[in-house]
């Protein structure tokens, strides 16, 4: 019996020890597979510090190109400008006091973003704003006309930029004999009126609102150039300019070419002069597809209603008459070398192909 109790005894101590033993084991298993996850742990750590230094590396240059960049644009670096009559002007600081002889000057100096500088605009000037409204509430003083305005008004402002045109040229000599800095800004053509505006954006500090909104205009310009070239036909395109001795838009005119632009070919677009007179016979004759008034010129509508036209004698066997192809369009968008000649664009395009831009 003892022996038998021994044997049992012995035999419990032995497979005890083999529990032992294999929980040691065990242990130790577990203990090796958590050395290596903190292994694992302190590498994904070291690769996370070391991306958080690259990262801080690359804000540290960020930073640097900023404070470089904000140097450079309050040293405002001595800049030449040429204007569109070849006449120069050096600026040493961006201008802080401007006036606009010209309502496409208004609209180009407010486009990228210099309107807080504008002190004095023309009477006709009418758009972003309402100037009249800011006039009389003393934000802003009028030169008075656009044609041929009066230098009194102008000297008064004590502008230390003037933008003018060529309806304002004698004043523009007359200020720049004075010691004021002009710029006639006169684009003939769309490329020049993205140049002005580039221009406009050196000569005030914002070129680059100016860059981004001429990369804009580019864009829509290029995607009706490209709608257009799918039309399975040219209509043929009258534009009336004024209508009591009748006017039209020739060949080296905003009207001509955004007429091409959009698609559509201007009857008058091989006349001899830009803005020729013309005879009522001679459009009845050529007998265009389309027919575009303006609303107004300066403040005028010429041309009266469109059943005044639909009466002119003979028009009745017009194309566009008898089609109802007849529009009207904004006369400021489409006469103002600004940067709502690509309104004007988008515009025209509708009228000429209503199948391809609604």
């Amino acid at each position: 019996m003892d022996k038998t109790l021994t044997y049992i005894v012995a035999v419990l101590a032995i497979i005890a020890l083999i529990v032992a033993s294999y929980g040691f084991v065990a242990f130790q298993g577990q203990v090796a597979d958590l050395e290596n996850s903190t292994a694992d742990l302190e590498t994904s750590l070291s690769d996370i510090q070391g991306t958080l230094t690259d990262i801080q590396a690359q804000i540290g240059e960020y930073q640097s190109n900023i404070t470089q960049l904000e140097e450079e644009l309050s040293g405002y670096k001595e800049i030449t400008l040429v204007d569109d009559m070849g006449n120069v002007v050096v600026l040493n600081e961006p201008p802080e006091r401007i006036v606009s002889l010209a309502p496409s000057n208004t609209e180009m100096l407010f486009a990228v973003g210099a309107g807080d500088k504008v002190v004095g605009v023309t009477d006709v000037c009418d758009y972003p704003y309402n100037f009249t409204a800011w006039i009389e509430a003393g934000n802003m003083s009028t030169i008075g006309n656009y044609w041929q305005p009066a230098v009194e008004p102008i000297i008064e402002l004590d502008p230390d930029l003037i933008f003018a045109s060529t309806a304002s040229e004698d004043a523009a000599a007359t200020l720049r004999n004075l010691g004021y800095n002009v710029l006639i800004v006169e684009p003939k053509t769309i490329n020049g009126v993205l140049e002005a505006v580039l221009l406009i954006g050196r000569a005030t500090g914002n070129h680059v609102e100016a860059s981004q909104l001429v990369s804009e205009l580019r864009e829509r310009i290029d995607a009706v150039v490209n709608t257009a070239a799918g039309a399975a036909s040219i209509p043929t395109v009258y534009h009336e300019v004024y209508g009591h001795d009748i006017q039209t838009a020739g060949p080296g005119t905003f009207i001509d070419e955004l007429i091409t632009l959009a698609g559509g070919e201007n009857i008058f677009h091989d006349a001899v002069t830009s803005f020729p007179i013309v005879s009522s016979e001679t459009v009845i004759e050529k007998n265009p597809d389309v027919i575009i008034f303006p609303n107004m010129y300066m403040g005028l509508i010429s041309w009266g209603t469109y059943d005044d036209i639909a009466s002119r004698p003979g028009w009745d066997s017009i194309t566009a008459i008898k089609n109802d192809n007849f529009y009207i369009i904004d006369a400021s968008i489409i006469s103002r070398s600004g940067p709502r000649l690509v309104d004007a664009l988008e515009t025209i395009a509708e009228m000429i192909h209503p199948e391809l831009f609604g």
